[in-house]
């Protein structure tokens, strides 16, 4: 059910296909987050119209509300959100984390409070593996810790931890229709890394995810975590870095042989007015844009950028129309699902090599705000 197959290599970057329930992923690929069972300011169609074949909900948000049993009830996400394509759902262990100040962390699990009105809960592998079988996604994760990459001394706790409870996860999962990845941690420590990597793959679990990057290390120290830890990883299972997508990461993350992407990046900056283009990342609040009669990008051939100039654009935003977030989270969503579709066929017919250098040059400045955008 959850056979993965590489169709074509190049250097280390793979194109391959993952079968699930709900249809075939084809690799590499980047998955919207519908955090809780949306992605926000776009309705299911119009992310099929994307070419958008997975997406990504939050664990730790749907059991809060509207609780994990109710979707269960109501025929699990898929039928709930009416989307009807694969659905992957994190193990809620990063936001969990990320309550640094109301959770408290032992080898069992977590107990923490909630973001909405200040209740108390508790997490554990068990609950968490619980949790996912009811939400019915066909990729589930994991709970694991992720820990503050620089902090060596405790990576390696947490990352202990995180073995610990993959092998609880794996025990305590039923159902035979959903597919665990085991996840990767050790912060930017070669050592960890490496113990890490092997210890997961050693797991039968059909995929495997590298957590704890992009979460305040350098970008040296990601790609040298990625370039010490997918040449241990077996080849006939999909890779899963966790939380990553700006244009540059993706294609730095393919090359080292990274299949599955996903990040809330695109519609987030959406909603902050800012968008992904050839010309490095703008701002289209800047007053510049006003009279500017050219699309969002030129090279780019979605429908906001087919049908609405900058100008209108900006005119929506500065009246605060809700149809600024959904005409700059499509251009958004479209750059990167584009883009990974682009690379897949160069990898397939073996091209992937001389146009990188290309795309990478064509997507610098998509990390960081260029002169174009300000606060």
């Amino acid at each position: 059910m959850f056979e993965y197959e590489v169709l074509a290599t190049h250097g280390r970057a793979r194109a391959g296909i993952f079968s699930t329930p709900h249809g075939e992923l084809k690799t590499p690929i980047f998955a919207p987050v519908g955090t809780q069972a949306t992605v926000k300011t776009l309705t299911p169609a119009q992310l099929e119209e994307l070419g958008a074949s997975l997406v990504l909900a939050n664990t730790y948000h749907l059991y809060l509300r509207p609780g994990d049993e109710l979707l269960a009830e109501l025929g699990g996400l898929h039928n709930f959100m009416q989307w009807p394509g694969p659905m992957l759902t994190d193990s809620g262990g990063f936001q969990v984390f990320s309550l640094a100040q109301t959770r408290k962390i032992d080898d069992e699990g977590v107990t923490f409070k909630s973001h909405i009105d200040g209740s108390t809960h508790r997490f554990t592998p068990e609950k968490s593996i619980q949790i996912q079988e009811n939400l019915g996604a066909d990729i589930i994760m994991a709970f694991d810790e992720c820990s503050d990459p620089n902090d060596h001394v405790y990576s390696k706790t947490a990352m202990e931890r995180t073995h610990r409870w993959a092998e609880r996860c794996l025990a305590a999962k039923q159902r035979d229709d959903q597919a665990l990845f085991g996840i990767i941690q050790g912060g930017v420590n070669p050592g960890l890394r490496t113990e890490s990597a092997k210890f997961i793959a050693s797991l039968p679990c059909p995929g495997i995810a590298i957590g704890g990057l992009s979460v305040g290390e350098t970008k040296e120290e990601m790609h040298a975590t990625l370039d010490l830890v997918t040449p241990l990883l077996p080849e006939n299972k999909p890779r899963y870095l966790m939380g990553v997508g700006t244009p540059e990461d993706l294609i730095n993350g393919i090359a080292r042989g990274i299949d599955i992407f996903d990040c809330v990046l695109p519609t987030r900056l959406a909603r902050h007015n800012a968008v992904f283009s050839s010309e490095g990342r703008l701002n289209l609040m800047n007053a510049n844009f006003a009279r500017d009669s050219h699309p969002i990008d030129e090279t780019c051939t979605c429908y906001t950028c087919r049908t609405f100039t900058r100008a209108y654009l900006r005119h929506l935003i500065v009246a605060k129309e809700l149809l600024a977030g959904t005409l700059l989270s499509i251009h958004n969503l479209h750059a990167l699902i584009q883009l990974v579709n682009d690379i897949r066929e160069s990898i397939l017919d073996n091209t992937f090599d001389s146009k990188a250098s290309a795309w990478l040059e064509q997507w610098q400045g998509n990390a960081e705000r260029n002169n174009s955008e300000k606060p």
